[in-house]
């Protein structure tokens, strides 16, 4: 029955979840033990995701032979240059589609419990000493910039220990994202629970309360993904960059939409990264990097709720003062990716760029937090396919260089049949 139920597909599963969550949802809301099912598999999630990338990062550097051709500093620009541009295509948007909304009642409280940077100052002395933080640590509170800091520094210093000592950690490794994959397997279960919790509570009508903002956030998102990462595509593989698209946020993006963690859909993005034939060599070490650098969707979260702020406000932002919005997002996001509502905890410090009080900038927060169902899902959707493009795009680039050809449908079409 388990291996009947593994060839299914993957996305198949998740569709009838979403089917069977909706139907109790609105059918049997008393029942309210389906929804720990939801519960159980985002516990899982976040419980082994810090383990999974600390491992996965060290074993990808351990195994890494010196003097041996990657593509990662073309990854890193694309990373970069695409979280900046997502965050410059927001305020666009923004300008072009204002939208106001009605500060929730309590929305202050509801995001009290967390505690937002308000200068840039303080965003850097928190990346720099986050960075550094005690491992173990880390580890269990899930700070990704401290466990992507102590997993490159040892795995540098294992490239130089015995054969067998770099056989373990990567068998730690592989032993680990199985255990990852097996949970991934059961992500329609928990998502029957995570539906059914959603619509028993608010019911359809609750889901639509800030429809105009959600369209925004998440119309913005998907122009970005399939208008924006496809164009940047283009310009350096010169060839349809469609396949490689769909086929990303398809195997990659549904996937990350209900896990909500671009951390735990690590091993797709590896698996995926295998089917199209890449180099492993670079995107063992690309993919784990993309979960806190390659950070668009957060970038546009925060510009756009910055900016909704301010019209609510009836405050006037001149495109400079903008722009200077775009770059501060653009690096505070890279600091957020990875974290639970970490976009979402830094609106007051963008906000504080136009002198709204923090008060103002909470409730926000607080706004972030109900829409949140939707506009974390697809953030990390958008993040997380994208990660498997720009890594895709590096190598294809560097083959068009060297002048080796390369057809990306036809590696798409191929990884298809490799499913």
């Amino acid at each position: 029955m388990w291996q009947t139920y593994k060839k299914i597909s993957l996305i198949k599963r998740i569709m009838a979840g979403i089917v069977i969550g909706l139907i109790l949802g609105l059918t049997l809301p008393q029942l309210s033990w389906i929804g720990l099912l939801g519960n159980i598999f985002i516990t899982a999630l976040k419980a082994i995701a810090p383990v999974l990338v600390f491992f996965i990062i060290t074993a990808a550097l351990t195994r890494h032979q010196k003097g041996s051709q990657t593509n990662m500093k073309s990854i890193i620009v694309l990373y970069l240059l695409a979280t900046f541009v997502a965050a410059l295509v927001a305020v666009v948007v923004s300008y072009l589609f204002p939208v106001s909304v009605i500060f929730p009642k309590g929305g202050a409280e509801v995001a009290a419990a967390a505690k937002a940077p308000k200068a840039i100052g303080d965003v850097v002395n928190s990346l720099v000493l986050g960075a550094v933080d005690n491992p173990l640590k880390a580890l269990t509170e899930g700070n990704y910039l401290a466990i992507l800091f102590w997993a490159v520094l040892l795995g540098m210093g294992l490239r130089n220990v015995g054969d067998s000592t770099k056989k373990v950690i990567i068998d730690i490794s592989e032993a680990i994202t199985s255990m990852v994959s097996a949970i991934i397997q059961m992500a329609p279960f928990g998502i029957i629970g995570l539906v059914y919790s959603s619509v028993a509570s608010t019911g359809i009508k609750g889901m639509a309360t800030y429809g105009k903002l959600i369209i925004l956030l998440t119309g913005t998102m998907f122009f970005v993904n399939f208008v924006v990462y496809p164009f940047m595509t283009w310009l350096m593989v010169r060839q349809n960059p469609f396949p490689l698209t769909w086929f990303a946020f398809k195997e990659s993006g549904i996937p990350a939409f209900f896990t909500r963690s671009s951390a735990v859909n690590i091993p797709i993005n590896l698996d995926l990264c295998r089917r199209l034939q890449l180099d492993k060599s670079t995107y063992s070490i690309s993919i784990p990097l993309g979960g806190s650098a390659n950070s668009g969707g957060a970038a546009i979260t925060i510009s756009i709720m910055t900016l909704v702020a301010a019209h609510t406000l009836g405050l006037h932002i001149d495109f400079l003062t903008a722009f200077l919005l775009c770059l501060l997002t653009a690096i505070s996001a890279t600091g957020a990716s990875g974290i639970a509502g970490g976009s979402l905890l830094l609106i007051p410090l963008s906000c504080s760029l136009f002198g709204i009080s923090n008060d103002i900038a909470m409730q926000m927060v607080g706004i972030g937090f109900i829409i949140g169902v939707i506009q974390d899902s697809v953030e990390t959707a958008v993040n997380s396919a994208s990660d498997l493009v720009f890594t895709a795009t590096a190598e294809f680039a560097h083959m068009r260089r060297i002048g080796q050809p390369v057809d990306i449908n036809k590696r798409v079409q191929e990884a298809k049949k490799m499913a």
